[in-house]
């Protein structure tokens, strides 16, 4: 796997105070990256400077070999899907919600990839059931189709399974590895659950208090984290 993103000193600041700090990250394209930490570590100051949705006060983000701030920024955001925890969807039928980026992208003739997705997510025989009537599992399963209709290059996840209960998580768990695997597509996933993140990522990153502590493959983290702070963390998880 090619190197896809690389980030180098990066620092980002809210009212003049250091939220998220990292010296070096390198991600390959096709790898799934779990993060873990605290609450208010700065997970998701990662995941929106990565969507380019927030700033770096210094430091630079490369994107597929180039400076994140020389892309178009329409022609960024194209390659990018964010699921967040909350699926967020419109009052209007499954079908319409899965292919509302498209139509704002003004595609046509996607019917195929509605139903191509509709099915690696288990949501085909919901596509006319209008979202409010759906459980928060297949609501969700209704926002991960709408994300990988797109086609996106790097999908960004935001704690996306921590609000439905443990068995849909698994089968959710179970069911997107079993794509991402098969795709290879470039996954970003934030979660507080570290089995969850061991389970997934072939590596796991650690931030606590704004900063990029350690990453590695889990293994790695477990037999030999980078300080007491890592440790603590880690060993409280599981």
């Amino acid at each position: 796997m090619k190197s896809f993103i690389q980030i180098k000193n990066l620092l980002i600041q809210r009212n003049k105070r250091d939220v998220l700090k990292i010296d070096s990250l390198t991600i390959k394209r096709g790898e799934i990256l779990a993060v873990v930490g605290p609450n208010g570590a700065g997970k998701s100051t990662f995941l929106l400077a990565l969507a380019n949705l927030i700033q770096p006060t210094s430091g630079e983000i490369i994107f597929d070999g180039k400076n994140q701030n020389e892309w178009n920024e329409l022609e960024y955001r194209r390659k990018i899907a964010f699921v967040f925890q909350d699926p967020l969807l419109i009052d209007m039928s499954v079908e319409e919600n899965i292919a509302l980026g498209l139509k704002f992208r003004g595609e046509k003739n996607f019917q195929t990839q509605i139903i191509k997705w509709s099915k690696a997510m288990g949501v085909e025989s919901l596509l006319k059931r209008r979202a409010g009537q759906l459980s928060g599992g297949e609501a969700q399963r209704v926002s991960l189709a709408r994300a990988f209709v797109l086609n996106p290059e790097l999908l960004l996840m935001d704690e996306p399974f921590s609000a439905v209960d443990p068995q849909t998580r698994n089968q959710l768990l179970k069911d997107l590895s079993k794509i991402l695997s098969t795709e290879k597509r470039t996954t970003i996933f934030v979660t507080h659950n570290l089995q969850e993140a061991m389970q997934f990522g072939d590596r796991v990153a650690v931030i606590m208090d704004g900063e990029l502590k350690q990453v590695g493959k889990p293994n790695q983290l477990i037999q030999n984290p980078i300080n007491t702070q890592v440790k603590k963390f880690l060993t409280s998880r599981k």
